[in-house]
Protein backbone atom coordinates (compact mmCIF):
# COMPACT_ATOMS: atom_id res chain seq x y z
CA UNK A 1 0.00 0.00 0.00
CA UNK A 2 1.37 3.41 -0.95
CA UNK A 3 0.44 6.75 0.56
CA UNK A 4 0.17 9.92 -1.45
CA UNK A 5 2.92 12.23 -0.08
CA UNK A 6 0.63 15.17 -0.74
CA UNK A 7 -1.75 13.94 1.94
CA UNK A 8 1.04 14.00 4.52
CA UNK A 9 2.47 17.35 3.46
CA UNK A 10 -0.63 19.28 4.50
CA UNK A 11 -0.18 22.90 3.44
CA UNK A 12 3.39 22.39 2.22
CA UNK A 13 4.19 24.95 -0.43
CA UNK A 14 7.05 27.19 -1.52
CA UNK A 15 7.20 30.66 0.00
CA UNK A 16 9.78 32.26 -2.27
CA UNK A 17 6.96 33.97 -4.15
CA UNK A 18 5.16 35.17 -1.04
CA UNK A 19 3.96 38.78 -1.40
CA UNK A 20 4.30 40.52 1.96
CA UNK A 21 1.99 43.45 2.64
CA UNK A 22 3.51 45.05 5.75
CA UNK A 23 7.26 44.34 5.51
CA UNK A 24 9.79 43.25 2.90
CA UNK A 25 10.29 39.55 2.16
CA UNK A 26 12.85 37.79 -0.02
CA UNK A 27 14.27 34.29 -0.38
CA UNK A 28 17.73 33.45 -1.73
CA UNK A 29 19.43 30.05 -1.59
CA UNK A 30 16.86 28.79 0.95
CA UNK A 31 17.41 31.75 3.29
CA UNK A 32 14.42 34.04 3.82
CA UNK A 33 14.97 37.65 4.89
CA UNK A 34 12.23 39.62 6.64
CA UNK A 35 12.94 43.36 6.68
CA UNK A 36 10.80 45.68 8.76
CA UNK A 37 10.64 48.66 6.44
CA UNK A 38 9.17 51.77 8.01
CA UNK A 39 12.52 53.48 8.58
CA UNK A 40 11.04 56.96 9.01
CA UNK A 41 9.46 55.70 12.27
CA UNK A 42 12.28 53.27 13.20
CA UNK A 43 10.26 50.31 11.89
CA UNK A 44 7.38 50.07 14.38
CA UNK A 45 4.83 47.26 14.32
CA UNK A 46 1.13 47.74 13.62
CA UNK A 47 -1.87 45.49 14.24
CA UNK A 48 -1.57 44.38 10.63
CA UNK A 49 2.17 43.62 10.69
CA UNK A 50 1.81 41.68 13.94
CA UNK A 51 -0.87 39.51 12.34
CA UNK A 52 0.99 39.05 9.07
CA UNK A 53 4.20 38.05 10.85
CA UNK A 54 2.24 35.58 12.98
CA UNK A 55 0.65 34.01 9.91
CA UNK A 56 3.90 33.93 7.93
CA UNK A 57 5.85 32.16 10.67
CA UNK A 58 2.97 29.68 10.89
CA UNK A 59 3.22 29.03 7.13
CA UNK A 60 6.97 28.48 7.44
CA UNK A 61 6.20 25.20 9.17
CA UNK A 62 5.22 23.83 5.75
CA UNK A 63 7.64 25.77 3.51
CA UNK A 64 9.80 23.45 1.42
CA UNK A 65 12.11 26.15 0.05
CA UNK A 66 13.14 27.98 3.26
CA UNK A 67 15.66 26.45 5.66
CA UNK A 68 16.65 29.50 7.70
CA UNK A 69 15.25 32.98 8.35
CA UNK A 70 16.87 36.37 8.94
CA UNK A 71 14.84 39.20 10.49
CA UNK A 72 16.17 42.74 10.37
CA UNK A 73 15.15 46.37 10.08
CA UNK A 74 15.74 49.04 7.46
CA UNK A 75 17.52 52.36 7.90
CA UNK A 76 19.90 51.64 10.78
CA UNK A 77 17.29 50.47 13.31
CA UNK A 78 15.75 47.09 14.09
CA UNK A 79 12.29 47.89 15.47
CA UNK A 80 10.94 50.55 17.83
CA UNK A 81 8.09 48.33 19.07
CA UNK A 82 4.37 48.87 18.73
CA UNK A 83 3.49 52.02 16.81
CA UNK A 84 2.50 54.69 19.35
CA UNK A 85 -0.25 56.16 17.17
CA UNK A 86 -1.49 53.03 15.41
CA UNK A 87 -1.39 50.63 18.38
CA UNK A 88 -0.88 52.34 21.74
CA UNK A 89 -3.45 55.06 21.13
CA UNK A 90 -6.25 52.71 20.05
CA UNK A 91 -5.52 50.30 22.92
CA UNK A 92 -6.36 53.02 25.46
CA UNK A 93 -9.97 52.98 24.26
CA UNK A 94 -10.49 49.19 24.34
CA UNK A 95 -12.21 47.13 27.02
CA UNK A 96 -10.66 44.12 28.76
CA UNK A 97 -11.95 41.43 26.34
CA UNK A 98 -10.54 43.24 23.29
CA UNK A 99 -7.27 43.97 25.09
CA UNK A 100 -6.90 40.28 25.92
CA UNK A 101 -7.52 39.42 22.26
CA UNK A 102 -4.67 41.77 21.32
CA UNK A 103 -2.18 40.46 23.90
CA UNK A 104 -2.99 36.88 22.93
CA UNK A 105 -2.44 37.74 19.27
CA UNK A 106 0.99 39.25 19.95
CA UNK A 107 1.92 36.26 22.08
CA UNK A 108 0.85 33.98 19.25
CA UNK A 109 3.55 35.58 17.07
CA UNK A 110 6.22 34.42 19.55
CA UNK A 111 4.66 30.96 19.64
CA UNK A 112 4.81 30.74 15.84
CA UNK A 113 8.44 31.89 15.81
CA UNK A 114 9.36 29.19 18.30
CA UNK A 115 7.25 26.53 16.53
CA UNK A 116 8.57 27.02 12.99
CA UNK A 117 11.39 24.51 12.34
CA UNK A 118 13.74 26.98 10.66
CA UNK A 119 16.44 28.66 12.76
CA UNK A 120 15.83 32.42 12.99
CA UNK A 121 18.74 34.87 13.05
CA UNK A 122 18.00 38.44 14.17
CA UNK A 123 20.29 41.18 12.78
CA UNK A 124 20.00 44.04 15.26
CA UNK A 125 21.21 47.59 14.73
CA UNK A 126 20.13 50.83 16.38
CA UNK A 127 16.83 50.85 18.24
CA UNK A 128 15.46 47.47 19.32
CA UNK A 129 12.70 48.29 21.79
CA UNK A 130 9.48 46.93 23.25
CA UNK A 131 7.93 44.43 20.86
CA UNK A 132 11.06 44.77 18.71
CA UNK A 133 13.12 43.48 21.63
CA UNK A 134 10.66 40.60 21.92
CA UNK A 135 11.14 39.72 18.23
CA UNK A 136 14.88 39.59 18.80
CA UNK A 137 14.44 37.53 21.98
CA UNK A 138 12.19 35.02 20.20
CA UNK A 139 14.82 34.46 17.51
CA UNK A 140 17.27 31.58 17.85
CA UNK A 141 20.40 33.68 17.44
CA UNK A 142 21.13 37.38 17.54
CA UNK A 143 23.86 39.37 15.82
CA UNK A 144 24.15 42.99 16.90
CA UNK A 145 26.18 46.16 16.60
CA UNK A 146 27.95 48.14 19.30
CA UNK A 147 25.61 51.08 18.69
CA UNK A 148 22.44 49.01 19.12
CA UNK A 149 20.19 49.58 22.13
CA UNK A 150 17.85 46.79 23.19
CA UNK A 151 15.15 47.82 25.67
CA UNK A 152 12.26 45.85 27.14
CA UNK A 153 10.60 49.16 27.98
CA UNK A 154 7.11 48.03 28.99
CA UNK A 155 7.75 49.35 32.51
CA UNK A 156 8.34 52.81 31.03
CA UNK A 157 4.77 52.96 29.74
CA UNK A 158 3.12 51.65 32.91
CA UNK A 159 2.97 47.99 31.89
CA UNK A 160 4.44 44.84 33.40
CA UNK A 161 7.62 43.34 31.99
CA UNK A 162 5.78 40.03 31.46
CA UNK A 163 4.97 40.63 27.81
CA UNK A 164 4.92 38.03 25.03
CA UNK A 165 6.91 35.51 27.08
CA UNK A 166 9.67 37.85 28.29
CA UNK A 167 9.60 36.64 31.89
CA UNK A 168 10.00 33.05 30.72
CA UNK A 169 12.52 33.47 27.91
CA UNK A 170 14.79 36.39 28.79
CA UNK A 171 16.09 34.86 32.06
CA UNK A 172 17.03 31.73 30.15
CA UNK A 173 19.12 33.79 27.74
CA UNK A 174 20.92 36.20 30.09
CA UNK A 175 20.10 34.98 33.62
CA UNK A 176 17.46 35.84 36.20
CA UNK A 177 19.19 38.84 37.79
CA UNK A 178 20.09 40.55 34.54
CA UNK A 179 16.65 39.90 33.05
CA UNK A 180 15.05 41.29 36.22
CA UNK A 181 17.05 44.49 35.90
CA UNK A 182 16.00 45.05 32.31
CA UNK A 183 12.35 44.18 32.90
CA UNK A 184 11.97 46.22 36.10
CA UNK A 185 13.75 49.32 34.84
CA UNK A 186 13.09 49.29 31.09
CA UNK A 187 16.61 50.63 30.52
CA UNK A 188 18.40 50.05 27.24
CA UNK A 189 21.07 47.36 26.96
CA UNK A 190 23.94 48.65 24.75
CA UNK A 191 25.44 46.33 22.17
CA UNK A 192 28.69 45.59 23.99
CA UNK A 193 26.78 44.75 27.17
CA UNK A 194 24.37 42.58 25.19
CA UNK A 195 27.30 40.58 23.82
CA UNK A 196 28.96 40.32 27.24
CA UNK A 197 25.72 39.10 28.79
CA UNK A 198 25.22 36.49 26.08
CA UNK A 199 22.21 38.14 24.46
CA UNK A 200 24.13 38.72 21.22
CA UNK A 201 26.06 35.84 19.73
CA UNK A 202 28.53 38.38 18.39
CA UNK A 203 28.95 42.01 17.41
CA UNK A 204 29.34 43.14 13.81
CA UNK A 205 30.00 46.47 12.19
CA UNK A 206 26.78 48.12 10.97
CA UNK A 207 27.83 47.78 7.34
CA UNK A 208 28.55 44.04 7.73
CA UNK A 209 25.65 43.12 10.00
CA UNK A 210 23.12 41.87 7.45
CA UNK A 211 25.80 40.14 5.38
CA UNK A 212 27.06 38.23 8.40
CA UNK A 213 23.54 37.34 9.53
CA UNK A 214 22.67 36.02 6.08
CA UNK A 215 25.97 34.11 5.91
CA UNK A 216 25.19 32.46 9.25
CA UNK A 217 21.69 31.64 8.05
CA UNK A 218 23.08 30.22 4.78
CA UNK A 219 25.46 28.02 6.76
CA UNK A 220 22.51 26.72 8.78
CA UNK A 221 20.43 26.26 5.63
CA UNK A 222 23.21 24.13 4.17
CA UNK A 223 23.10 21.81 7.16
CA UNK A 224 20.76 18.90 7.89
CA UNK A 225 17.52 20.86 8.05
CA UNK A 226 15.39 18.02 9.43
CA UNK A 227 17.87 17.51 12.26
CA UNK A 228 18.14 21.27 12.85
CA UNK A 229 14.37 21.42 13.19
CA UNK A 230 14.53 18.65 15.80
CA UNK A 231 17.24 20.59 17.67
CA UNK A 232 15.07 23.71 17.72
CA UNK A 233 12.08 21.74 18.96
CA UNK A 234 14.08 20.12 21.76
CA UNK A 235 15.73 23.38 22.81
CA UNK A 236 12.24 24.80 23.26
CA UNK A 237 10.46 21.80 24.78
CA UNK A 238 13.19 20.83 27.25
CA UNK A 239 12.64 24.03 29.25
CA UNK A 240 9.73 22.25 30.90
CA UNK A 241 11.41 18.84 31.34
CA UNK A 242 13.43 17.24 34.09
CA UNK A 243 16.92 16.05 33.16
CA UNK A 244 15.64 12.47 33.04
CA UNK A 245 12.76 13.43 30.75
CA UNK A 246 15.10 15.44 28.53
CA UNK A 247 17.58 12.58 28.14
CA UNK A 248 14.81 10.17 27.13
CA UNK A 249 13.26 12.71 24.74
CA UNK A 250 16.65 13.34 23.14
CA UNK A 251 17.25 9.60 22.79
CA UNK A 252 14.02 9.25 20.84
CA UNK A 253 14.71 12.36 18.75
CA UNK A 254 18.25 11.27 17.88
CA UNK A 255 17.11 7.78 16.91
CA UNK A 256 14.62 9.41 14.53
CA UNK A 257 17.39 11.53 12.99
CA UNK A 258 19.48 8.38 12.46
CA UNK A 259 16.78 7.19 10.06
CA UNK A 260 17.31 10.15 7.72
CA UNK A 261 19.16 10.05 4.41
CA UNK A 262 21.27 13.00 5.61
CA UNK A 263 22.77 10.80 8.34
CA UNK A 264 23.82 8.28 5.70
CA UNK A 265 25.12 11.03 3.45
CA UNK A 266 27.30 12.36 6.25
CA UNK A 267 28.80 8.91 6.86
CA UNK A 268 29.52 8.25 3.20
CA UNK A 269 31.07 11.70 2.81
CA UNK A 270 33.28 11.09 5.85
CA UNK A 271 34.48 7.78 4.41
CA UNK A 272 35.20 9.48 1.08
CA UNK A 273 36.89 12.42 2.86
CA UNK A 274 34.39 14.83 1.34
CA UNK A 275 32.07 17.48 2.71
CA UNK A 276 28.50 16.17 3.00
CA UNK A 277 25.72 17.74 0.95
CA UNK A 278 22.61 17.71 3.08
CA UNK A 279 19.20 17.63 1.43
CA UNK A 280 16.89 17.78 4.44
CA UNK A 281 15.51 14.25 4.26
Amino acid sequence: MSIDPGLLAGNRKPLAGYKAQHFAWSVSTQVATITLNRPERKNPLTFESYAELRDLFHQLKWADDVRAVVITGEGGNFCSGGDVHEIIGPLIALKAPELLMFTRMTGELVKMMRACPQPIVAAIDGVCAGAGAILSMASDMRLGTARSKTAFLFNRVGLAGCDMGACAMLPRIIGQGRASELLYTGRAMPGEEAERWGYFNRLCSPEDLLTQAQALAADLAGGPSFANGITKTMLHQEWAMTIEQAIEAEAQAQALCMLTEDFGRAYRAFVAKQKPRFEGN
